[in-house]
């Protein structure tokens, strides 16, 4: 191969992401475009098979055989056929070479033709390398930097693209200074005529996700799994963890010493306040651990409807329920049950009713909760 445009091809090739064959067939179409301009017919079917070890090219007219012929630019008879391949049948195609004789020469008209032609086409290879790229980050956290902000929106820095986090994927009262470095979801990803279009998002519930994966290698490794999130970005989250595998504490690996890990995503997310939830396959359990600090008495559960009803004292009922019902909207859903919360009375003047034959009676010290952090609910 030619050294010197063997270092062309490995230039454009490392710069621009693309498979150096990729960029071969890029210069054999953008050489048929310019054939087509100085020496061939505009509706010319025209293919160029280039050589790059000796840059020689060889150009073809490619017809189909048809038994009738409605376009003689593209379409040729059988018996016509015959005189460039023997045994042409109808619905084969037949390269016909039509290489200029040595010395002739492209136009400046088709050579620009040609040099327009390859330059679209690496763009266009270069959007579809990206948007597979990004499109491989989907549900993914990436790292970027703030660019600009227009209007409520913002733009943030990929490295190769840019993505839009729009003001109702952000967390609400966060600040986006620009030049500043951000993680951010990569939501969603779709093709456009002018690049990848990458929608962020702060504000997903997969933020947190992805944020334990990274500071948890237990649940990065699959030893601690996250059975369901519930989040009110820039508020409050409640994150479900179990482990199938017998000493692993799910809830004390996702909190770490002295609540490191679960203190750093939290500082990730400017202190939105983290939860974290012991799952358990017996909903009254779950239901019961869901709705932490508060300390609940009991849970009667309607399976059909998937409704429960949770007891709590007096004491305990503003907690269950939470700031503006926060708590209990929180638990919903994190469980996917409907959660109502009553108010139970014990020792007063009405009479305790026993627990229906699908609830559970806890004792209200069994649901405690300490900051970051809950234990499960035993019976």
């Amino acid at each position: 191969m030619n050294s010197d445009f063997e270092a062309a091809l490995n230039q454009i090739a490392e710069e621009k992401d693309i498979d150096k064959a990729e960029i071969l067939k890029m210069i054999e179409v953008s050489l048929a475009a310019a054939f087509r301009k100085d020496y061939g017919k505009k509706d010319q079917n025209i293919v160029v098979e280039f050589n790059s070890e000796n840059l020689g090219t060889k150009v073809f007219d490619v017809k189909k055989v048809v038994e009738e012929l409605v376009d003689p630019v593209k379409e040729i008879l059988p018996e016509d056929a015959k005189k460039y391949k023997k045994g042409a049948k109808v619905g084969d195609e037949i390269k016909i070479d039509i290489t200029p004789k040595t010395g002739a020469k492209f136009g400046r008209i088709a050579a620009q033709t040609a040099k327009q032609v390859i330059v679209q086409k690496i763009r266009e290879a270069e959007r579809g390398v990206l948007f597979t790229d990004f499109k491989s980050k989907e549900r993914q956290l990436v790292s970027g930097v703030v660019q600009r902000l227009e209007g409520e929106t913002v733009l943030i820095d990929l490295g190769k693209a840019t993505g839009v986090l729009f003001p109702s994927e952000q967390i609400k009262g966060e600040k986006y200074p620009v030049s500043s470095r951000i993680k951010v979801l990569v939501l969603h990803v779709e093709p456009t005529v002018k690049g990848p279009k990458i929608t962020l998002s702060r504000s997903h519930p997969d933020v947190v996700r992805r944020l334990f994966e990274i500071e948890v290698p237990e649940i990065f490794n699959g030893i601690v799994e996250v059975k369901s999130i519930a989040r009110e970005a820039g508020s409050r989250t409640k994150i479900a963890v179990w482990s199938s595998q017998e000493g692993v504490d799910p809830i004390g690996a996702c909190v770490g010493q002295r609540g490191s890990r679960v203190q750093t995503i939290m500082g990730e997310l400017n202190g939105e306040k983290v939860d974290i939830i012991s799952w358990s396959e017996d909903p009254v359990k779950f239901i019961a651990n869901a709705l932490s600090p508060a300390k609940i008495l009991n849970v009667t559960l309607n399976e059909e409807a998937k409704e429960a009803k949770v007891g709590v004292l007096s004491d305990q009922l503003s907690l269950a329920i939470g700031k503006a019902g926060q708590n209990v909207r929180l638990a919903a859903r994190l469980t996917g049950w409907k959660i109502d919360i009553v108010e139970e009375k014990i020792g007063g003047s009405e009479e305790e009713k026993p627990a229906e034959p699908d609830s559970l009676a806890l004792n209200g010290n069994e649901a405690g909760i300490v900051e970051g952090q809950t234990s499960d609910v035993t019976e």
